[in-house]
């Protein structure tokens, strides 16, 4: 059978449906919810005869996990996404559960963020059993928990053994090939000053002011020892609390005097070939020319995992592997144009599970996935044809690298 006669039995209506359908669960992180639907994923890739299961994490979480075996003598092929999402925003006008469909898109809470990628590849090893496909290469679906905790459950996986020859991780890149994006921090900055009344606010060190001086430097902020230029556009910094009083306590009653102590917290990002004692060290840098403008203020600077979310490593490939030249074939095929590929940007700032992959599991991946423009916003959503795009994509892929028997 030829790729395109297996384009052709793919269903897009039952496409459409399976991904309303996961839409509707509610699988908020670290709930029931995420649970529920790792075990619906679970019989759904049962009923297409996979071996399928379901793996533990960390926290009494579970992962769901399947493999469509081959004949032997094929490469196999894992793909990755999570299931579980954040919670709803203000601002939605449409029932963020019901997992609507109209003409041009999806809607739904974590539609983007990355149920669609998960449907996507679903639906294609179900084209491909439809068709009557047999590979010589093993395709692994995975369907995993903890992606917005940093990654602990593919993390799990990776630390129980799973591997494949190679990987796509389905995160959204609006179907560009993302081979590489950058590694996460976070960090705490205190700014500490001399305290006076505003009738003698010039013998003051004002922290707030120093502050103010000191978020827009950060936030221009490229580090030192990028290999590359393409690295040196994955580095960010960005400031998203500030918080300036009188004391650590950060008293708030007391307005005339001028504040002495300022806390910064904000994320960082660098790439592959920096670190991140790096990166704080030019950071240390600015905090020390900072003091010289600001005689008297006093800096610290600490790295710390905010919220349980551990750091997630970053992610490089080469263009030339395999995997990444047959998504790229597959995109050329599909599409009729060459596959944006490379450091993709706004994704190369974000941190996926890719990064665990190739550091605990040594596979090489690409990311590439359908969603990304509406990501993580009000209504959210997905355009239906790069939906159906990426299940061709991904079914020319596992054709390429697994074989037809």
């Amino acid at each position: 059978m030829t790729p395109q006669d297996i384009l052709a039995q793919i269903d897009p209506q039952d496409c459409l449906d399976t991904l309303a359908a996961m839409v509707r669960h509610k699988s908020y992180s670290q709930t029931e919810g995420e649970t529920l639907l790792a075990t619906e994923m679970m019989r759904q890739m049962q009923a297409l005869g996979m071996e399928a299961e379901l793996t533990p994490v960390p926290g009494d979480r579970v992962n769901a996990v399947g493999r469509l075996r081959g004949t032997g003598g094929g490469k196999s092929l894992l793909f990755n996404g999570h299931v579980d999402t954040n919670p709803v925003s203000e601002g939605w006008t449409v029932d963020p559960w019901a997992g609507k469909v109209d003409d041009r898109f999806v809607y739904g809470i974590g539609v983007s963020n990355m149920k669609a990628g998960d449907a996507a590849y679903l639906c294609a090893v179900k084209t491909l059993v439809k068709a009557g496909v047999k590979l010589k290469g093993d395709v692994i679906l995975t369907f995993v928990v903890g992606e917005l905790q940093g990654g602990i459950g593919t993390r799990a996986l990776m630390e129980q053994g799973l591997r494949a020859d190679y990987f796509v991780n389905s995160e959204p890149t609006d179907l560009a090939a993302m081979t590489m994006h950058a590694a996460a921090f976070v960090f705490v900055i205190e700014l500490t000053g001399v305290t006076r009344h505003l009738s003698k606010r010039e013998e003051a060190v004002d922290a707030i002011a120093a502050a103010c001086d000191l978020i827009p430097r950060l936030n221009a902020m490229t580090f030192s020892g990028a290999p590359s230029p393409e690295h040196a556009a994955i580095n960010r910094v960005n400031v998203g609390v500030v918080h300036g009083a009188l004391g650590r306590d950060l008293e708030e009653w007391r307005a005339p005097q001028v504040a002495d102590f300022v806390r910064i917290k904000g994320s960082g990002r660098y790439a592959p070939g920096q670190t991140q004692d790096g990166a704080l060290a030019d950071m240390r840098r600015v905090l020390d020319a900072l003091e010289a403008r600001f005689p008297g203020l006093k800096t610290a600077l600490r790295a710390e995992n905010a919220g349980g979310h551990q750091p997630m490593p970053a992610f490089e490939v080469s263009r030339d592997s395999p995997i990444v030249q047959a998504i790229n074939a597959a995109y050329r095929t599909v599409r009729g144009a060459p596959q944006p590929t490379g450091a993709i940007t706004p994704p190369a700032y974000y941190g996926t599970d890719a990064g665990h992959l190739l550091r605990i599991g040594g596979m090489e991946g690409v990311v590439c996935g359908p969603g990304g423009r509406y990501n993580t916003m009000p209504d959210e959503r997905v355009d239906i044809p790069d939906f159906l795009d990426m299940i061709r994509i991904y079914l020319l892929t596992i054709l390429s690298i697994c074989e037809q028997a």
